[in-house]
């Protein structure tokens, strides 16, 4: 799964020049929260509706109204927008864009082609919108938790216990070692044949069934 299936193509920009007042009205119009910021082709920050608040005059301000739209009226978005960017490449794998927002705490990256032109952003909703997929959650069926000692062939062990129902996605993630054997738990969704006993037939296997 690559970054580019899961992107918003196409993103409004603004460019530094951008008056703050502006790029709000753009955010808020748009129903998004940041706005990549181009100058001559190449991007050169983004900036957030947080930031671009955080600039606003507090309420407690004793400025005239005239005062506050000066001021606002000269206020751009190159004094808010962040720099340097942190961005996705368009062909990457999306784990690898979604550990990089994780590890510099961004919820959005501007994504770049092979030409290191912007071509589309990833967002947190982006993200979870893929996760939901993989997991298959919209295709209904049965969800189990199984955990098995992180050995060659547990999922193909766990795979066989399953049949004949058929299995639509798997995660799987690490466990505390028991008495010193590490573990892994797959967490599946079947669906078709045999889907009702499905837990049973797991059981039975000797694998456990955590939910």
């Amino acid at each position: 799964m690559l970054v580019r299936d899961w992107m918003t193509p196409g993103p409004l920009t603004v460019t530094p020049d951008t008056t703050v007042m502006d790029a709000l009205r753009l955010l808020k119009e748009g129903g998004f929260r940041r706005l990549p910021v181009m100058e001559g082709g190449r991007l050169v920050g983004i900036t957030t509706r947080k930031d671009l608040k955080d600039a606003m005059p507090s309420q407690a301000t004793t400025l005239s109204v005239w005062e506050l739209n000066y001021l606002l009226s000269k206020l751009t978005v190159s004094e808010m927008m962040a720099r340097p960017v942190i961005t996705a490449q368009e062909d990457e794998f999306l784990e690898d864009a979604a550990l990089r927002m994780q590890e510099y705490g961004v919820g959005g990256l501007p994504v770049l082609d092979d030409g290191a032109r912007l071509c589309g952003i990833l967002t947190v909703k982006d993200v979870l919108r893929a996760l939901t997929d993989i997991l298959g959650l919209r295709e209904g069926g049965t969800r189990l938790t199984l955990e098995m000692p992180d050995t060659p062939g547990s999922l193909a062990r766990a795979a066989g216990a399953v049949l004949p129902s058929n299995i639509i996605s798997v995660a799987t993630s690490g466990q505390d070692a028991r008495g010193g054997q590490p573990r892994r738990r797959f967490v599946m969704r079947v669906t078709g044949e045999g889907v009702r006993d499905v837990k049973t037939r797991v059981r039975e296997a000797g694998i456990d069934v955590v939910d």
